[in-house]
Order: C-alpha cells, then sequence, then structure tokens
C-alpha cells in the first residue's frame, strides 16, 4: 500500500465539492465591479477546465501504460502540451489577479489623509523628480534628521511610495511572499540563539539541588546589501502634470527588484547580496546538524524514485517536525511542479489541485505550493525541491528607506533615476526547511 494512504488525508472528497467551490469562487469576483473582475473569473474558468482536459489525457495515458505497458507517442505530447498549458494559464490568473487587486495611490483621497508634514514632503519630493530642484527636499530632510538622505546617494521617498513598493515587490516576489520579513534601521540584524540549552533534571522533595549550567548562546547576523535599479523617463513624461510620479516610480522598479530578490533567497552567495537558503551546507536528514540543510535522497538520478514516486514526498513531509508543518509548504520551479502534476493516489485522485480562487496557491497533498522559477530543475543530485515552515525558517531584512538619485546628464535625453533600497536574508532556523535531493545518495 502506498505511504499516501496510511500518513495524509485523503482529497477524494473534497473534489466531490469542486464545481461548487468553483462557482463560489466566481460568485466572489462578480461581487467586485468592472470589466477587470470578469477578466479574472474567466481566466480562472478557463484554468480549471484546462486542469480537467489534463486529468483526462493523463488518465488516457495511464491507462495505455496499463494495458500495454507504454504510452502512445502522441499521447504522451498531449499530456505534455496540455501540462504546458496549464503552467501558462496559471501565470494569466496570477498576473490579472495581482493586477486587480492593486490600489491606486497618490489620489485625491490619499492626499487628504497624509498629515501636512507628510503631504509637503511628497510634494517636494515630486518637484524633485519633475524639475530636479532639491533646496526644498533637502531642507525637509535635514529637519527630519533623515541620517539616510544624501544629495550624492538620493533622497529618501514619500513613506506612501515605499510602502507601495514594498507591497508590490512582495506580491511578486515569492519568497518573500512566504518569508519571516523585519524591518530594521541599521546596517545589519543580529539574532541570538542557543546552541545549548540550560541543564535540568529531576530531582527529589528533599534531595540537594547541583548547580546548573547556564546556554551556550551565539548569533546569527544579516547585513542588509544594497539593490538598485535604474529607470528611464522623457521630459515629456515628466512635465505631464497628469502622471502619478509616484505610482511610475513604484511600477518602474517592481520587476527589477522582484526579479533580482527572488533570484538571492534562492541561490544568493551572500556576497553584495542576500544569501540564499540552497546556499548553505546541505546533508542527509539522518546527519543533520545546525548551520545545515537536511534533504532526503529520491534514490533515481534527476528523477522521481520508478516506483510510488510519490512515496517519497511523505518521506519530506514527515522529516519537518511537527511544529513546522502546520503552516509548511512546498516550493519549486515550473518543470517540476509539471512533473508532480502527473502523480495519483492508490484511488486514482491527483495529489495536485489547482486554487479554485484566483491568486490562490495549487495544493499538493494538502499543502500550498509557492512556484519559484529561481529553484533547479530535475537533475542529477539537484535540490529542486524545498518544503518547510518558510516564515519561521527564512529570514528577510528591510533596512527603512528607499532612496532616489535623479540623473539628467548620464543619458540624454533619458532622465535616469537611481532607485535604492537596502535588503538582506538568510536561514534563521534550520530545522524548519527540508529539501528533497534528486540524486542516489
Amino acid at each position: 500500500m502506498s505511504a499516501i494512504d496510511k500518513g495524509v488525508p485523503r482529497i477524494g472528497a473534497s473534489l466531490k465539492n469542486h464545481a461548487l467551490e468553483t462557482k463560489s469562487a466566481s460568485d466572489n469576483l462578480e461581487t467586485k465591479s468592472g470589466p477587470a473582475a470578469h477578466e479574472v473569473r474567466d481566466a480562472l474558468d478557463e484554468f480549471l477546465g484546462a486542469f480537467e482536459d489534463f486529468k483526462d489525457a493523463n488518465d488516457e495515458r495511464l491507462g495505455q501504460i496499463e494495458r500495454k505497458l507504454s504510452a502512445d507517442v502522441v499521447t504522451d505530447e498531449k499530456v505534455e502540451r496540455i501540462n504546458r498549458a496549464l503552467d501558462r494559464q496559471k501565470k494569466t490568473v496570477d498576473e490579472l489577479a495581482l493586477s486587480f487587486a492593486r490600489p491606486e495611490i497618490g489620489g485625491s483621497d490619499t492626499r487628504q489623509r497624509l498629515d501636512p508634514a507628510k503631504r509637503e514632503h511628497k510634494r517636494a519630493f515630486d518637484t524633485y523628480v519633475r524639475k530636479g530642484e532639491t533646496h526644498e527636499l533637502r531642507s525637509l530632510e535635514a529637519k527630519a534628521l533623515a541620517a539616510q538622505s544624501d544629495p550624492d546617494g538620493g533622497y529618501l521617498v514619500p513613506a506612501e511610495t515605499e510602502r507601495m513598493i514594498d507591497r508590490v515587490v512582495s506580491e511578486a516576489s515569492p519568497i518573500r511572499a512566504i518569508a519571516g520579513v523585519r524591518q530594521i534601521g541599521a546596517a545589519s540584524y543580529k539574532k541570538p540563539f542557543a546552541t545549548s540549552g540550560f541543564a535540568s533534571g529531576w530531582v527529589g522533595e528533599t534531595e540537594g539541588r547541583v548547580q546548573t549550567d547556564g546556554a551556550q548562546l551565539s548569533e546569527i547576523e544579516f547585513p542588509a546589501m544594497e539593490l538598485y535599479a535604474m529607470p528611464a523617463a522623457t521630459s515629456t513624461l515628466l512635465d505631464d502634470s497628469a502622471v502619478n510620479i509616484d505610482q511610475w516610480l513604484a511600477e518602474e522598479v517592481q520587476t527589477a527588484f522582484a526579479e533580482q530578490e527572488g533570484a538571492a533567497f534562492v541561490t544568493g552567495d551572500g556576497i553584495r547580496r542576500p544569501r540564499g537558503f540552497l546556499s548553505y551546507d546541505k546533508v542527509a536528514d539522518a546527519s543533520w546538524s545546525h548551520g545545515k540543510l537536511g534533504y532526503i535522497a529520491t534514490g533515481n538520478a534527476g528523477a522521481f524514485p520508478a516506483s510510488n514516486p510519490s512515496d517519497i514526498l511523505i518521506d519530506l513531509i514527515y522529516a519537518v517536525k511537527a511544529g513546522y508543518r502546520a503552516n509548511a509548504r512546498f516550493v519549486m520551479n515550473r518543470s517540476t511542479q509539471s512533473a508532480i502534476r502527473k502523480f495519483k493516489d492508490i484511488d486514482g485522485n491527483y495529489l495536485w489541485q489547482p486554487g479554485i480562487a484566483a491568486g490562490a496557491p495549487p495544493t499538493l497533498l494538502n499543502y500550498p505550493i509557492t512556484e519559484s522559477e529561481d529553484m533547479p530543475s530535475m537533475t542529477t543530485d539537484a535540490t529542486a525541491l524545498a518544503f518547510g515552515d518558510f516564515k519561521r525558517g527564512y529570514l528577510i531584512v528591510d533596512r527603512l528607506g528607499v532612496r532616489v538619485l535623479r540623473d539628467p546628464y548620464s543619458s540624454k535625453p533619458y532622465v535616469l533615476f537611481y532607485t535604492t533600497k537596502r535588503v538582506g536574508g538568510g536561514v534563521q532556523n534550520f530545522e524548519a526547511l527540508k529539501l528533497l535531493k534528486f540524486g542516489t545518495a
């Protein structure tokens, strides 16, 4: 019997309510107005329909394998074609849901809510970006004792613009969306941890107490590294008063920041960038020790086990302690997810299930999946799949303040805006994360 049937709740019952849940998700979108809501709903319905087509095609493939020990080439190609279409449709749904949920900033309502000091800073920053006038902005930041403000390094963006950038990057950067995040005002964040606990033991009521040893403490440090983007604008755009400068800047830097962060949080080496969780030493989980990430090997180079391939996922889940499993999730790239999408349990239920609401992640064995294209693919000895509580396992530190330096000289007739923020990151709890290694040992 497969370990799926012994260790994880079956998902067949949830499938019975699939149509009802899908209708409910669509009804939720109906309550929102405008053509965007209909676009999101239609894309979600198309995605769920494509998954039904995928299941039918894959069932046909599995039936051919059972009858003839191999599947027809045409059937294999059909399954892979629908699989790729599912990935594209899921990306479309996520992008539509993200843009639909994104708020406008800088409108009249926002301005009315700002206190006079913030409103004055916002107006001075707008003047600096559009015309390059610095005296008013420099005076305001000097009054506020903004230590991070520096005419040679740029000026701090308004708080509302910074929040907009952070929110958009959080939604677009897969690891930031699931990790622990802490804001700091210094150059680095230091976190103490105990390498050994206080001594303890049992004692009788009248027996003497021996002196116990204190805990041995150490610390890990997360320095904030500088991340930059350099959007360009034309003079016409800057002169157009109808253009919301705050929103333009946030939208211009979001993709660059999210892509750079996403790669660093997974594979970064810690040199001038955050340290990614895959850059730490890895050991077989049976030999795990603090400072290293434990892994489970599939026993098959570059692939899942040949028989009962999904059982290794159960082993990975239960390699994580119970206290971390409650908020755990899988992290993998698109190609790994495509392979897992074909797995079924002994009752014929698919282990991978789509999110039935716009923006909701798919699930595997009832745990959500985060798709990160910076994760490696299933090659020999690659740790292509991670599982655990990333909020407790991986920490991102953001130094307060996003700076902008206006440069009208380097690329005439365009005006460049050198935009920087400071970000750090690394593993803070090595017990909370486990990896699946596609190798023999």
